[in-house]
């Protein structure tokens, strides 16, 4: 099934990169967030769009937004990613894709890949918008574009 725009966000916890237990509750309704589900660190698209996220995360915060990357890797492999690129955001561990499920992210290129979904959530917990594509450039464009309108 999965959330749709007007859907309200539900509560979700996961492990940052730091190993301490994120909790949705504590940012969602709170502020506006950009959750982003990715298949893999360090990998050639999942690496541009982290690094677009960073270069732009400045921008975002102007319009108080936060961001937050979701992929299945464990904490160690976030915290290699977060180094390698010094990434200004949290990333969370979705090893059990619970979150994934949670929001219906649907497997990409015939079920061969964990689908790449990014979600603009207000500062109510509402879904304002969802881009779904391969390209992770376009998340970061898609999103920035969303800010300035």
């Amino acid at each position: 099934m999965g959330l749709k725009v007007g859907d309200s966000v539900p509560c979700f916890t996961a492990l940052d990169a730091t190993g301490e237990l994120f909790d949705s509750s504590d940012v969602i309704g709170k502020k506006a967030v950009i959750i982003y589900f990715y298949p893999k660190d360090d990998t050639s698209q999942c690496t541009i769009q982290a690094c677009g996220f960073r270069d732009n995360y400045s921008e975002f915060l102007k319009f108080g937004v936060d961001i937050i990357g979701v992929s299945a890797d464990n904490v160690a492999s976030h915290q290699q990613f977060i180094q390698k690129y010094n990434l200004p955001f949290t990333l969370l561990s979705d090893s059990d894709n619970a979150i994934r499920k949670l929001f219906g992210v649907s497997s990409a290129l015939f079920g061969l890949l964990p689908g790449r979904v990014t979600y603009f959530v207000d500062d109510k917990g509402v879904v304002q918008m969802i881009f779904d594509s391969l390209l992770g450039m376009k998340h970061v464009t898609k999103m920035l574009e969303k800010m300035i309108k």
